[in-house]
């Protein structure tokens, strides 16, 4: 079991150490465990020394992100796109805006129901399978095999039910590079604050950034 102290430092240092780390998200319907094989780092309000033009809680505290700004190992859930859930462990201590974003992962148990899940999400089209390797591949797919939603799981403990946390086997190689998909001061080549599994089929693609912040 992870504990507190895992989380207090900022997310720059904590988003490799929970590669590998096994999360677990129980409901009425099951449980659904996914090892982490990609994460990415947030800070608010320059605490990496910089201010990130990624991340929700650049101008402050507001509604939506509170939860960054919460304890550290708790959730920040947040709904982008119009589409689907992201989630995020917060860190740091309480009052400073940092997190780390769960990309991808592998699922290791709950397979029937993570796929249920991702099913629904696609309008229960269940014409074309989806592989166990694409099904926590991405922060949106990623919540949905869990069954995160913002409602239930926003500013829960990570250390409480319905979640669990355990350390794993790190990755024998830890690849690093820039955010995907964001822009910004913080999300070019010179700030690699992506992190993955080098090797692992369950990684999401990297695309460029369009000036769009992520979390």
């Amino acid at each position: 079991m992870l504990h507190r102290a895992f989380f207090l430092p900022p997310a720059l240092e904590v988003a490799p150490l929970l590669l590998g780390t096994y999360c677990t998200v129980s409901s009425e319907e099951g449980a659904v465990t996914i090892r982490i094989t990609e994460t990415e780092a947030y800070h608010g309000l320059g605490t990496a020394g910089v201010r990130d033009e990624g991340a929700h809680a650049k101008n402050g505290k507001t509604a939506r992100n509170a939860s960054m700004f919460g304890p550290p190992g708790h959730a920040y859930v947040y709904f982008t796109y119009g589409m689907h859930y992201a989630i995020n462990f917060v860190t740091s201590p309480e009052g400073v805006a940092s997190g780390c974003l769960i990309r991808s992962g592998e699922v290791v148990s709950g397979h029937a129901l993570a796929r249920h899940r991702r099913i629904l999400k696609r309008g229960g089209n269940a014409q074309h399978d989806i592989p166990d390797v694409q099904l926590a591949r991405g922060p949106g797919n990623l919540a949905a095999a869990l069954g995160v939603e913002r409602a239930t799981h926003d500013g829960r403990d990570l250390l409480t039910a319905p979640f669990a946390l355990e350390p794993g086997s790190p990755p024998k190689h830890i690849a690093q590079g820039p955010r995907v998909g964001v822009s910004g001061i913080a999300g070019g080549p010179a700030f690699p604050w992506r992190f993955w599994e080098h090797g692992a089929a369950s990684v999401s693609a990297f695309r460029p950034g369009k000036n769009v912040p992520r979390t």
